[in-house]
């Protein structure tokens, strides 16, 4: 979970110098089908919500983390293919950091069999909330499980899994019988699940030196663990935040597990922390390539699908934008630094990802194909970027420094305006699930589309 998932500033976009990238960092913003970028026949729009966390949608349902008008939150819980809402109940959130943004509920099981789970503020003896977890047609409850403090439950293949006990010493990551509650396995420490499938997961574990860690899901046995500064260097810093994707390897050699590592300056003048992209051989956790000392910039796809990243000069200052292979870690595409304006401008991005375009709000901007570097001539292009860089801090009773997920709106690059009627954002955003996809827009309201088949992974992760 890249703590740049929630609260964007220009970070790559501004020609600052590396003395304060550090501090624009922690509060930064964290494959495309260009069919995709028109809103289908299927669209829904939800309503009596207003979402502050990524929608998480599977067993037919989509469920979101809303904000009520009274500070407090909610699960709200809507029918994928048709938007109604089903039904909601009260959450919180006990132990989580703000830089994580708000917790989503996590969806598990299949249509029919689904189970929504999420925290809710109920309050048992000493425990400061309650772990439930509901039926995802009806909200009907079929476990419970209290809880001191925790990052929140997220699915891991077909079992609930969540880090428990955060703000204490005695830590633990902890998978649960998603029939039951019970759990099937402990493991000491803080952890998040970076890739699962049906009988594994990768645990990003968030220690001094973090390790990824891949368990079997039945048993917890360990598969393998690769210590993160091998790959990116000695020293790294959490505070900088991170992001996973799994990518496909060239010619059919399995997949990757694609990392990044931010960089964290802890001071103003000093030193960066480690920073960079790596893969991994997802079968066994041996490193297949690595690049140190590049900064993924934002908005950009998950990195399992598109990895684009902006160098470092020698001098420290920002250099050439670059696209990089998933599989390889191979540079397929580099933009010179001089392309950029002169004036304030955010990153965009096509639907199609074959261009670079800098917008700059209410005057023209420009773009280039990433092919070959020639200036986009187009006067019609439209490209996605953030809504806002500086949304306003959700007033949330008796927490302080959450936002929410951030929006993308699509601009005419050629006037630096939003565009009017634009539809559903791309796939590299939303990410997709068995064809839908679900997102939030800058409102807060809930849209959902199904455009296509299959599932991917979008800018904020699977």
């Amino acid at each position: 979970m890249a703590l740049p998932a929630h609260r964007p500033l220009p970070s790559a976009a501004i020609p600052v110098h590396i003395a304060t990238l550090g501090a624009l960092l922690l509060a930064a913003g964290c494959s495309g089908d260009p069919d995709r970028g028109a809103l289908a026949a299927q669209g829904w729009t939800g309503t009596g919500v207003n979402s502050v966390s990524r929608p998480m949608a599977g067993a037919g349902v989509t469920a979101v983390t809303g904000l009520r008008t009274d500070g407090s939150l909610e699960t709200s819980v809507f029918d994928l293919a048709g938007g109604r809402r089903l039904w909601s109940r009260p959450a919180t959130m006990v132990g989580r950091l703000s830089g994580m943004g708000v917790q989503p509920p996590a969806v598990t099981g299949t249509p029919g069999k689904g189970l929504v789970t999420a925290v809710e503020p109920r309050k048992t003896g000493k425990w400061n909330a309650t772990l439930v977890a509901r039926d995802a047609r009806t909200g009907t409850e079929r476990w419970a499980r209290p809880v001191d403090s925790t990052f929140g439950p997220v699915r891991c293949g077909p079992n609930v899994c969540l880090s428990e006990f955060t703000a204490r010493k005695n830590a633990q990551f902890v998978a649960l019988d998603p029939a039951t509650g019970r759990p099937l396995w402990r493991t000491p420490g803080i952890a998040e699940v970076e890739h699962q499938d049906a009988s594994r997961a990768v645990l990003f574990r968030m220690a001094k030196k973090p390790t990824l860690e891949a368990r079997d899901l039945r048993t917890g046995r360990t598969l393998w663990t690769f210590p993160v500064d091998r790959a990116v260097g000695s020293g790294v810093n959490l505070s900088g935040g991170w992001a996973f994707g799994t990518a496909k390897a060239p010619g059919g050699a399995g997949e990757v597990l694609v990392g990044y590592m931010a960089p964290y300056q802890a001071r103003k003048g000093g030193t960066l922390s480690p920073y960079g992209f790596f893969g991994l051989r997802l079968a066994d956790g041996k490193q297949v390539w690595t690049r140190k000392r590049l900064l993924r910039i934002y908005p950009s796809p998950n990195p399992a699908t598109g990895l684009f990243a902006r160098q470092i000069t020698p001098r420290g200052g920002f250099g050439a934008f670059e696209r990089i292979d998933p599989g390889s870690g191979r540079t397929t595409a580099t933009l010179g630094a001089d392309k950029a304006p002169r004036s304030l401008w955010w990153l965009s991005l096509p639907a199609d990802m074959s261009k670079l375009g800098f917008v700059v709000q209410g005057k023209p901007g420009s773009a280039y194909e990433l092919s070959n570097g020639a200036r986009v001539t187009d006067p019609a292009l439209r490209a996605w970027s953030f809504c806002s860089m500086n949304p306003p801090e959700l007033r949330i009773t008796g927490l302080r420094g959450f936002y929410p997920i951030a929006a993308l709106c699509a601009y005419d690059v050629a006037t630096g305006k939003k565009a009017a009627a634009p539809g559903a954002p791309p796939l590299w955003y939303t990410g997709s699930s068995d064809g839908w996809r679900v997102w939030r827009d800058e409102r807060g309201a809930v849209h959902g589309v199904r455009d296509g088949s299959g599932s991917a992974p979008g800018m904020y992760g699977a």
